[in-house]
C-alpha cells in the first residue's frame, strides 16, 4: 500500500470490497436460513449485529495492542472490520425491521427491538473490546 489517503488507494479500496462482498454473503446467509415474518422478532438481524459489533470490538482493539495502523494491521482492519464486518452489519435493516413491526401494529415490539438492539450492540462491542486487549497482551507476552 502506498503512503497516499487510505480513501484514494485502490488496494485498500479493493480490500474493504473484498471484505464486503464475505460480509454481505454471510449476512445473507443467516437472514436466508433464519427468516423473519412481519411483527416477529428479527433473530437473522439482531445476531449479526451482536456478532459484528463482538468482532469489530475485538479486532480493533487487538490491532491498536499489536502497534501502528499501517502495513498488514491495516490491510486486516480494511479488510475485516470496514469491510466484513461493515458489511456483514446491517443498522439500515434494522431501521426498516422497526418500521415494519410499527405497521404490523407491533409498536411495543418494534421498541424493544430498537432498545435491546442498541444496548446490546454496545454492550457487545465492549465486550469484544476487552477481548482483544487481552488478546494483544498474549501477544506481547510471547
Amino acid at each position: 500500500m502506498t503512503t497516499r489517503p487510505v480513501h484514494r488507494d485502490v488496494g485498500a479500496l479493493g480490500l474493504v470490497l473484498l471484505g464486503g462482498a464475505a460480509g454481505t454473503a454471510a449476512r445473507f446467509g443467516v437472514e436466508r436460513g433464519w427468516p423473519t415474518a412481519a411483527g416477529e422478532w428479527p433473530w437473522a438481524t439482531f445476531t449479526v449485529n451482536i456478532v459484528g459489533a463482538v468482532v469489530l470490538g475485538m479486532l480493533l482493539q487487538a490491532l491498536i495492542g499489536a502497534g501502528p495502523d499501517t502495513g498488514v494491521r491495516r490491510r486486516i482492519r480494511l479488510l475485516v472490520g470496514s469491510g466484513f464486518c461493515g458489511a456483514f452489519t446491517t443498522y439500515s435493516t434494522l431501521a426498516l425491521e422497526t418500521v415494519t413491526s410499527v405497521r404490523a401494529d407491533a409498536p411495543v415490539l418494534a421498541a424493544l427491538y430498537v432498545l435491546i438492539s442498541l444496548s446490546v450492540g454496545v454492550c457487545a462491542a465492549f465486550v469484544g473490546i476487552i477481548v482483544g486487549h487481552r488478546l494483544s497482551r498474549l501477544g506481547e507476552q510471547r
